[in-house]
C-alpha cells in the first residue's frame, strides 16, 4: 500500500491523491465529531463500529468521485509547466479551491445536523432550489465571514501540511517527470464512472421495462437507474448509527435522484388498498356517490343546521405543543412563553392530543388543506398533478366563500403560491404586497414579521365583509424560525432564539385576535389555531412520537363552547372537523375525518422522511419503511419510549398499508381531484 501511495504521489495524479486523502481526513473528523455529539444516542455496540467502517468506505468512494475534476485537470496540464514556479500556481490554486469546497461542505453538514439531526437528505435538495431565502437565512443565523475564514484557513492548512511533509514537492516533481501515456490516466480515472453509469443504465432499463414504459431514451434509463443510489445506504435499528454510516455528499446525490418514492417498489403493498380505504372511510360517515370501489368520494351530511361562519386558520411555524404553557411541560410552562395561547386554550375547543403528520411546513400545509396522510417522498405541494385537488378552500368556495392564502414570505418558496392558487385560494404574499406599495414593517430572510401577515388578514377580511361574502383565510406565520428575529419592544428582551420566536408569535396572535374583536365580522368568525409541525424530530428512536405533538385550538366566543377534547387525532382531521362544526353538506375526498363525530376512529399519522406510521391510542405504533418493511412498537405516550413488539398485529399493519398506499394510489391516479367543477 505504501509503495502504491508513493508511486501515485510521484506521478501527475499526486495532487489528486492528496486532495482525496484530505477529503477522507475531513470526513473521518466529521464522523468522529458527530459520534461524540451523539454520545448518549448511539448504541455503542457492533453496529456503531460497523457504521464507522461503512462510513469510511463511502468516504473513499466519494473521494474518488469528487476529485475527478482535479484528476482530469492534472491529465491535461502540460508537463513543461510543472517545472515553472509561476505556471504551477494555477494547479495549486485549483487544489486549494477543492479543499475549500470539501471543508465548506463538511461544515454545512454540521449546521444541517444541528437543525435536523441527520446527514443531508431530500430536505437539503429542496432547499437548494431556493438559494435566495436559504442564503439570507444562513447570513442572518450565522457569522458567515468567520465561517468562510475558518474554511479557507483549514483548506490552506491542509496544503501547508502536505507541503511540510514533502508530499507537494513529490507531486510537482512527479508531474514533470511522468511520461505515462495520458490515455492510461483517463482510463484509470473514468473506468469506475463508466461502470457505475452502465449499471445504472441496466437497472433503469429493467425498472422501466417492468413498468411497461416503452420507447425510453438513454437519459430516462440512466435517471431511473440512479434513483437506486439510496439502496446501498445502510440502515440500523438505531437511527444515529444509520446516519453516522452515511456520507453527506452521497446522501445528497441519492436524495436528488430519489426524493419521490414509488410505493409498491419501496413499501409493503396490497392490491385492494384503495377499496379497503374506501370501506374504512365510509364506516366513519358519509354516503358513497357511486359503486366504483376505487372512488372514495362521499356525500357528507350534518344533523345540525349549517352556519356560515368565516374561518381564519392561523398556521404557526414550528410550534411544538411543549412550548405552549397549557400543555404543562415542566421545562417551558414556568417560562410563560405563550400567555395569549394559554388564555385561548381555556376559551376554545382544545384538541389536546393532536399529532402533526410530518416534519416540514409543506407537510403541514398538505395535511391541513388536503386532509391526507403524508405519502413518502416530497410533499404533494411540490409534485406534478397537484392542481384541482379537494381542499378545505375548494369546499368552501363551492359555498360562496372568498378564500385566500396569506403568507408573510415569498410564496414561490416550496411551490406554495402555485399549489394554493391552483386549489381554490387567492394568494396574498410579500411580493404581491410590495407590488401594491405595502412594505413590511419588519422582516428577515423568510419575509415579513407575523404582525404584518396578520394585518393583511384583517384587511382581506374587511374587504370580504364589505362585499357581503363569507371568507376563509389560510394564514402561515414565519417568525418562529431561525434566524429568530422580531420587532423590538414586543417581548421580554431576555428571550432569544426559539423561545423568543415562540413568545413573539404568541404576542402577534394576541394582538391579531384583539384587533379582530373590534371588527363587525368577528362574531361570525371561527379561528383555527394550529401548528404546521414541531420544532425538531431528531432522536435515537425509530420515530420520536413526542416530537409530533402540536397544539390545535378552535376559538369562536359565543359560537363554539369551550372544552378540552382529549381523544387522539391527526392533523389531517382538522378540515373535516371544522366543516362538521359549520354543519355543511359537501362532497368529500378527504382521508381525514370529523374528530367530533360519534363514528370517529382515534389514530394519528406521523412520518419522518421515508418512514410513515400509524399511532393508536393504546400506544401501538406501526411503521412502514423501505424496502418493503414493517415494524411495530409499543409506545409510551408519556415518555416516547418504544418497545419492539414481538408478536406483530397484522391487522394494524394492514391498516397502515391501506391508509398510506391507498392515498398514494389515489393521488397518482386522480382520485383526490375536486369532484365539484
Amino acid at each position: 500500500m505504501k509503495s502504491l501511495f508513493s508511486k501515485v504521489l510521484g506521478s501527475r495524479q499526486g495532487g489528486t491523491l492528496l486532495l482525496a486523502s484530505s477529503y477522507v481526513f475531513l470526513g473521518t473528523l466529521l464522523r468522529l465529531g458527530l459520534l461524540a455529539a451523539s454520545f448518549g444516542g448511539v448504541s455503542w455496540g457492533v453496529s456503531t463500529f460497523a457504521a464507522l467502517v461503512v462510513g469510511l468506505l463511502f468516504d473513499l468512494l466519494m473521494a474518488w468521485f469528487l476529485t475527478l475534476p482535479m484528476g482530469l485537470l492534472s491529465i491535461v496540464w502540460p508537463r513543461s509547466w510543472s517545472g515553472s514556479r509561476w505556471l504551477r500556481l494555477p494547479l495549486r490554486a485549483a487544489w486549494i479551491f477543492g479543499a475549500f469546497l470539501f471543508t465548506f461542505w463538511k461544515i454545512s453538514e454540521i449546521l444541517f445536523w444541528e437543525e435536523f439531526g441527520v446527514r443531508f437528505n431530500f430536505i437539503a435538495v429542496d432547499y437548494l432550489v431556493y438559494t435566495t431565502e436559504v442564503v439570507k437565512n444562513i447570513k442572518e443565523s450565522y457569522n458567515l465571514p468567520l465561517i468562510i475564514a475558518i474554511v479557507l484557513a483549514v483548506a490552506t492548512g491542509l496544503f501547508l501540511l502536505w507541503s511540510r511533509l514533502g508530499f507537494v514537492r513529490r507531486w510537482e516533481e512527479g508531474t514533470a517527470a511522468d511520461i505515462t501515456p495520458r490515455w492510461r490516466h483517463f482510463a484509470v480515472l473514468l473506468a469506475p464512472l463508466l461502470a457505475i453509469l452502465l449499471i445504472a443504465y441496466v437497472v433503469g432499463r429493467r425498472d422501466l421495462k417492468a413498468a411497461s414504459t416503452a420507447h425510453t431514451s438513454v437519459g430516462e434509463r440512466l435517471t431511473a437507474g440512479l434513483r437506486h443510489m439510496g439502496d446501498p445506504q445502510p440502515g440500523w435499528d438505531n437511527s444515529y448509527d444509520t446516519e453516522l454510516a452515511k456520507n453527506g455528499e452521497y446522501a445528497f446525490l441519492a436524495a436528488f435522484w430519489a426524493n419521490q418514492l414509488e410505493w409498491k417498489r419501496f413499501y409493503p403493498s396490497r392490491p385492494d388498498a384503495v377499496a379497503q380505504l374506501r370501506a374504512t372511510l365510509l364506516a366513519q360517515g358519509g354516503t358513497p356517490t357511486g359503486a366504483d370501489l376505487n372512488d372514495i368520494t362521499r356525500q357528507i351530511k350534518s344533523a345540525a343546521p349549517a352556519r356560515r361562519f368565516n374561518v381564519i386558520q392561523i398556521t404557526i411555524e414550528s410550534l411544538s405543543a411543549e412550548y405552549v404553557g397549557c400543555y404543562g411541560s415542566p421545562e417551558y410552562q414556568p417560562k410563560n412563553l405563550t400567555p395569549n395561547l394559554d388564555r385561548i386554550a381555556r376559551e376554545s375547543l382544545w384538541f389536546s392530543r393532536c399529532y402533526a403528520g410530518g416534519t416540514r411546513t409543506v407537510r403541514g400545509m398538505e395535511a391541513l388543506s388536503l386532509s391526507i396522510p403524508p405519502i413518502p417522498g416530497q410533499s404533494v405541494l411540490r409534485r406534478k398533478g397537484c392542481e384541482d385537488l379537494t381542499t378545505l378552500g375548494s369546499v368552501l368556495r363551492t359555498k360562496g366563500y372568498d378564500t385566500a392564502f396569506i403568507y408573510g414570505g415569498d410564496g414561490f418558496f416550496d411551490n406554495m403560491n402555485y399549489f394554493f392558487g391552483a386549489n381554490g385560494y387567492r394568494v396574498v404574499d410579500l411580493p404581491r404586497q410590495e407590488a401594491a406599495g405595502k412594505k413590511a414593517t419588519f422582516g428577515n430572510a423568510w419575509g415579513a414579521c407575523d404582525e404584518d401577515a396578520f394585518g393583511w388578514s384583517l384587511e382581506e377580511a374587511d374587504k370580504s365583509h364589505l362585499a357581503g361574502k363569507s371568507f376563509h383565510h389560510f394564514v402561515m406565520t414565519t417568525s418562529n424560525h431561525r434566524p429568530y428575529t422580531w420587532p423590538a419592544g414586543k417581548i421580554d428582551p431576555k428571550l432569544v432564539d426559539r423561545e423568543g420566536g415562540v413568545a413573539y408569535t404568541d404576542f402577534a396572535i394576541g394582538a391579531f385576535l384583539k384587533a379582530a374583536q373590534a371588527k363587525p365580522w368577528f362574531k361570525d368568525t371561527v379561528f383555527v389555531i394550529v401548528a404546521d409541525h414541531c420544532a425538531s424530530v431528531a432522536g435515537k428512536r425509530e420515530l420520536e412520537i413526542r416530537k409530533y405533538e402540536i397544539p390545535l385550538f378552535i376559538w369562536s366566543p359565543g359560537n363554539i363552547s369551550p372544552r378540552k377534547f382529549d381523544t387522539m387525532m391527526s392533523q389531517i382531521d382538522t378540515a373535516p372537523t371544522v366543516l362538521g362544526l359549520l354543519g355543511f353538506e359537501y362532497l368529500s375526498r378527504f382521508v381525514g375525518n370529523d374528530a367530533l363525530s360519534s363514528t370517529f376512529r382515534p389514530r394519528a399519522f406521523i412520518s419522518n422522511y421515508q418512514k410513515v406510521a400509524v399511532l393508536h391510542p393504546d400506544g401501538l405504533l406501526t411503521v412502514l419503511k423501505p424496502v418493503r418493511q414493517s415494524v411495530q412498537f409499543k409506545a409510551d405516550l408519556t415518555t416516547g419510549a418504544l418497545t419492539p413488539v414481538t408478536s406483530p398485529d397484522t391487522s394494524a399493519v394492514d391498516e397502515a398499508i391501506i391508509y398510506y398506499q391507498g392515498t398514494d394510489d389515489l393521488f397518482n391516479h386522480g382520485g383526490l381531484q375536486n369532484p365539484v367543477r
